[in-house]
């Protein structure tokens, strides 16, 4: 069975850290592109970052860029969001994505 788990969120004040995980099982997880997205109450989801297959290519949204970092290691079938100088505005249900499914989404919330 297909499944991808987040974890690694929380309440992190404004300009802290946090790295976001994202185990994957049930599919060849080095075959595949991963993405993370976030979305807030009431707003559509956006997306975040993706990562290429063999972590060769990333990209960020506008956003995010110069502060968050993707990474994966396919031997642990993980991918990673480093999340760094956080703001406010950061604060989301935040997701990742591949082979077409969604994990259960984790909170990070950003406040003072």
């Amino acid at each position: 069975q297909l499944q991808l788990v987040e974890s690694g969120g929380g309440l992190v004040q404004p300009g802290g850290s946090l790295r976001l995980s994202c185990a994957a099982s049930g599919f060849t997880f080095s075959n595949y592109a991963m993405r993370w997205y976030r979305q807030v109450p009431g707003k559509g989801r956006e997306w975040v970052a993706t990562i290429d297959s063999v972590g060769g290519y990333t990209n960020y949204a506008d956003s995010v860029k110069g502060r968050f970092t993707v990474s994966r290691d396919n031997a642990k079938n993980t991918v990673y969001l480093q999340m760094s100088n956080l703001r406010v505005e950061d604060t989301a249900l935040y997701y990742c994505y591949g082979n077409a499914y969604w994990g259960q989404g984790i909170q990070v919330t950003v406040s003072s």
